[in-house]
């Protein structure tokens, strides 16, 4: 940034710093996507991720263990099971609950798009040294629990099996 740029008082503010963190990490990913051929983002990254490591969760399950609200993950898995990546299914012990499996495509896919998406993380948080990078994450993560109760979408925090 050129010293003689004079900021704004909400400049300085974390709210400004991470709506501008999560605009360059979209654009840094939708580049990588396009770069690699590939049409996803990143909420359907986290759904296809998340169905890799606990196969089978519902709908509502799989929107609070990324944090989307339903209604916008239900058009996600739309888009995901029209491209023949995800396979909802009755559940076996509710007829009237779909389950939520990865096709064998979209295991595929998954394994093609994971170390893209590891890569990007780096250019996501250029600038910062490994040691730097670590504390981000970890006070970004304090920080994200700590406010999870005043978000409208709270993010399930139970680890995956």
């Amino acid at each position: 940034m050129d010293s003689d740029v004079i900021l704004a008082d909400f400049q300085k503010m974390a709210g400004f710093f991470i709506r501008r963190l999560n605009q360059i990490s979209v654009s840094i990913f939708a580049d990588r996507m396009t770069q690699g051929g590939y049409d996803f983002t990143p909420v359907q990254f986290a759904a296809l991720s998340m169905l890799s490591k606990q196969p089978g969760m519902d709908q509502a399950t799989l929107a609070g263990l990324i944090a989307y609200d339903r209604v916008t993950l239900g058009g996600v898995v739309d888009r995901l099971e029209a491209k023949g990546l995800v396979d909802r299914r009755v559940s076996k012990n509710d007829r009237r609950a779909k389950e939520l499996f990865l096709t064998s495509c979209g295991e595929q896919v998954l394994a093609k798009l994971v170390p893209v998406v590891t890569l990007l993380q780096e250019d996501i948080l250029a600038g910062l040294n490994d040691e730097e990078k670590g504390q981000l994450l970890a006070l970004m993560e304090k920080a994200t629990l700590a406010g999870n109760e005043q978000s409208r979408v709270r993010l399930i925090t139970r680890k995956a099996s």
